[in-house]
C-alpha cells in the first residue's frame, strides 16, 4: 500500500488529519544460507528484502497502544500499564511483547495509535513477525526518546534484541536473532556475515551477474510455537553438553570446527542428535565458505553451496517435507538456476533461489506447474531485491 492510502485509511480508521502521522518501516529478510545456526552461536548469512512491514503511527500519550492492520479485522487496545496482560493474543502479541521489552531497557512506552500493512508473507519464513518487531521497536523508541528529549539515534543493534526478546519473553518462541538482526541492520545490495555468538558482523556485497533472487512460498501455513522448532533447539542443546565432555573450551556449538566434530562426534551417543549436531557444525562451515565464494565473485560456487544446506536440512535436520522438497527438486531442473534450498525454520516457508535473469519467467512457470501437480495447490513467487534495515519514513 502507498504511504498516502495508508495514511487515508489512517485518518479513516483513528480521525483527525494527516499532518501528525508518522510513518515507520523494517523489512522481512531472505537467509541465503546458514540455517538453524543462529540459536547455536554460529553464522548465518542473510539479507533484508523490499517486502516489509510499514506502520502509520500518532502519538496520544493517554497510556492505551491502539493498533490495527490493513488485512486482517483485529482491533487492539492495550492498557501499558498492564503490559503484561496481552499474552493471549492472536495478533498484537509480538508488538506489545515489544514494549514490555523496551520498558525493561529503561524506554517509556507512551500511548499511541498504529496501523500495520504487511507485505511479507505471514508464515512463509521470511520473517513478517521480525519486519513488525522492528518496525514497532522504531517506532516505541522513537517516541519515547522524543518525549525524554534525546535526539541520538536508534541503537538499531538493541531494537533487534528486543524483538528477539519479544518472542522468547512474550510469545515463547526461543528464536535466535538472525531474523531482527537482517531487519534491523540491512543495506541495499548487501548480505550480512553475521556471528550469532557476539553479534560481530560485515556486509558482504551482492554481485548478481546477471542473476535474480526467486522466492517461492510452498503456502503451507506453519507456526514457530507449534511445529518441531524448540524440539531441534533442545537436541543441539543436548548434543552440545555430550560434545563439551572433550571440547571444554567451546561455549556453544557455534565454536566447534567441522575437524573438531568429526573427531569427537561418538560422544553423541543419540543418533538422531548427532544428526541434528553435523548439520549446524557443516553449516557453519558453508557459511564461511559462502562468504568467500561472494566475495571472489564466484556465484557458482555459492549455488552449490546453497544445495548442499537444503540437502542437509533434508536429511540430517529433518525440516523440509515435501512441499519444500519438490519446489528445490524442481527448481534444480530447470535451465538457468545457480542454486535453490528452503530458507527460514522449515515445515513450510519458503525457498529461495539464484537464477539466471532470462530464465526467470520460465522457472516461475515450469516450477509451479510441476508443484501443482505434485502438492495438489499452487506456490506463490516473489523476484524481490535487497534492501535497507529498518527506519522511520521521512
Amino acid at each position: 500500500m502507498e504511504i498516502k492510502e495508508l495514511k487515508e485509511l489512517f485518518i479513516k480508521h483513528y480521525g483527525g488529519s494527516g499532518g501528525d502521522i508518522r510513518i515507520f518501516r523494517s523489512p522481512g529478510r531472505v537467509n541465503l544460507i546458514g540455517e538453524h545456526t543462529d540459536y547455536n552461536g554460529g553464522f548465518v548469512f542473510p539479507a533484508a528484502l523490499t517486502m516489509g512491514t510499514t506502520i502509520a503511527a500518532r502519538v496520544t500519550d493517554n497510556g492505551i497502544i491502539k493498533m490495527r492492520a490493513t488485512d486482517l479485522p483485529d482491533y487492539v487496545e492495550a492498557d501499558i500499564s498492564k503490559i503484561m496482560d496481552y499474552k493471549h493474543l492472536e495478533w498484537g502479541n509480538y508488538q506489545i511483547g515489544v514494549a514490555a521489552e523496551l520498558q525493561k531497557r529503561g524506554y517509556e512506552i507512551i500511548g499511541c495509535e498504529l496501523l500495520f500493512d504487511d507485505t511479507v508473507p505471514h508464515g512463509g519464513g521470511l520473517s513478517s513477525s521480525a519486519a513488525i518487531e522492528v518496525a514497532t521497536a522504531i517506532a516505541f523508541a522513537t517516541f519515547s526518546n522524543e518525549k525524554k528529549g534525546i535526539t541520538e539515534p536508534l541503537n538499531m543493534i538493541e531494537m533487534a534484541l528486543c524483538g528477539q526478546g519479544a518472542e522468547n519473553n512474550y510469545c515463547g518462541v526461543n528464536c535466535g536473532i538472525m531474523d531482527q538482526f537482517a531487519s534491523a541492520m540491512g543495506k541495499k545490495n548487501h548480505v550480512i556475515f553475521l556471528d550469532c555468538k557476539d553479534l560481530s558482523y560485515k556486509l558482504v556485497g551482492l554481485k548478481m551477474d546477471g542473476c535474480k533472487i526467486v522466492i517461492a512460498n510452498t503456502n503451507k501455513k506453519r507456526s514457530l510455537a507449534d511445529s518441531k522448532y524448540n524440539e531441534r533447539r533442545a537436541e543441539c542443546d543436548e548434543g552440545f553438553v555430550a560434545l563439551k565432555k572433550e571440547l571444554c573450551g567451546a561455549t556453544c556449538l557455534g565454536d566447534i570446527s567441522l575437524a573438531e566434530f568429526e573427531a569427537h562426534k561418538n560422544l553423541i551417543t543419540n543418533p538422531v542428535v548427532r544428526k541434528r549436531v553435523e548439520h549446524v557444525i557443516s553449516e557453519d562451515d558453508r557459511v564461511l565458505r559462502s562468504v568467500k565464494a561472494l566475495e571472489a565473485g564466484d556465484i557458482s560456487e555459492f549455488g552449490k553451496l546453497m544445495n548442499e544446506s537444503h540437502d542437509s536440512l533434508r536429511d540430517l535436520y529433518e525440516v523440509t517435507g515435501i512441499e519444500l522438497d519438490t519446489l528445490v527438486e524442481e527448481a534444480r531442473k530447470q535451465n538457468g538456476t545457480i542454486g535453490s534450498r528452503m530458507t527460514g525454520a522449515g515445515f513450510g516457508g519458503c525457498t529461495v533461489s539464484i537464477v539466471q535473469e532470462a530464465a526467470v519467467e520460465s522457472f516461475i512457470k515450469n516450477v509451479g506447474d510441476a508443484y501443482r501437480e505434485r502438492i495438489g495447490y499452487d506456490a506463490s513467487f516473489y523476484v524481490d531485491d535487497i534492501g535497507d534495515g529498518g527506519h522511520e519514513v521521512k
